[in-house]
């Protein structure tokens, strides 16, 4: 590890292409039930250990040929946030011109695809901010007990500012990067088991999740509650098409990705990192709402019985598969994305 700082600490910085950011590990980093972290560990693979002091996870992985750091930040926005700001103030690297790649699972919209898919998203949306009101106060004509913290009434008028004083309510990632991203990966075929067949074989009525794993485009909301049930998945539907003003498709649900993404867009701001370089990948571990003819509360135990989220292991998998294209492709030809990032017109290209 280095010490100090100046020109010294600058000769001895670790070069670094991609930043692979996972948010847990369940036991070790190799040779066990894997976490989001464990697979990029084993196949990338991430065999250099690099201590991470002030990290939830206290050490990082590092591959010296393609240049790839990966990071375990810990669950919830709180971990995320704090670590990728030890990670980007620490002196051993320079991550000016890196690309950011979260890579993790989520809760699915059984209205919108399949357990098993990979989404990549052009926004984060907060789920975590607002006024609620207890169920049994709800007036009658509200759609849910859901309003902006600016405001009074559930689609209060105009759309408050997505970053005050109030906090941050979303940010839309760079369209170009996440398209490219997208149409990097939308061919893959992602792995399809009999267990996630029987599972969404259940969500009658819901066409988009009867149908197989995909690659998908869409929307993330974030927050540290662990809601479950339609009326719920309701609400964030309308939530992140409200604060989108329309243009936004509420796709998957998790905890860390609105602190992943004050902490880039503060360091952005004193030059550390570049906002224009990150991409965010969720893929479905489990449905938000459970299928036709069941409660929330079954849905609850049932995941619970079952050891873990009904999708859980193919979704990790389907992580890596869909994330470490790109970020090998970023990687392995880095004198063509080090200066200009993908899906971007090059000046030459104008």
């Amino acid at each position: 590890m280095v010490a100090g700082g100046g020109a010294a600490a600058r000769a001895a910085q670790i070069p670094v292409r991609v930043v692979v950011v996972t948010t847990f590990e369940i036991g070790n980093d190799t040779g066990d039930v894997p976490g989001e972290f464990q697979t990029w560990v084993e196949k990338l693979p991430l065999k250099q250990e690099v201590p991470a002091p002030g990290t939830w996870h206290g050490v990082m992985r590092y591959n010296p040929d393609l240049q790839v750091l990966g990071i375990a930040s810990g669950e919830g926005p709180e971990h995320m946030a704090s670590a990728i700001t030890a990670l980007v103030l620490d002196p051993r690297f320079d991550l000016r011109r890196a690309y950011f790649v979260l890579a993790g699972i989520a809760g699915i919209d059984p209205n919108f695809a399949s357990i098993g898919g990979a989404v990549w998203a052009p926004r984060v949306v907060n789920g975590g901010l607002a006024h609620a009101m207890d169920a049994r106060e709800i007036p009658a004509d509200w759609p849910d007990g859901f309003t902006p913290v600016q405001g009074s009434v559930p689609t209060e008028k105009p759309v408050p500012p997505l970053h005050s004083l109030s906090g941050d309510m979303a940010y839309t990632l760079n369209p170009a990067l996440v398209g490219w991203a997208y149409d990097l990966t939308r061919s893959l075929k992602l792995p399809d088991t009999k267990a996630l067949k029987a599972i969404r074989a259940r969500y009658v009525g819901y066409p988009q999740a009867q149908k197989p794993p995909a690659v998908l485009l869409g929307d993330t909301i974030s927050g540290e509650t662990f809601w479950v049930g339609e009326r719920m998945n309701r609400w964030a539907e309308r939530w992140v098409r409200y604060w989108t003003e329309g243009k936004g498709t509420f796709a998957t649900t998790a905890e860390e990705d609105i602190g992943f993404m004050q902490a880039l867009t503060l360091q952005a701001q004193a030059g550390r990192v570049d906002p224009q370089r990150v991409l965010l990948l969720r893929t479905g571990s489990n449905f938000d709402m459970p299928p036709p003819g069941e409660t929330a509360a079954e849905l609850l135990k049932s995941e619970a019985s079952e050891g873990g989220y009904s999708g859980y292991l193919p979704s990790v998998a389907a992580a890596y598969q869909v994330g470490s294209v790109v970020v090998r492709e970023l990687a392995l030809h880095w004198d063509r994305y080090a200066d200009h990032v993908p899906g971007v017109a090059a000046p030459q290209d104008k």
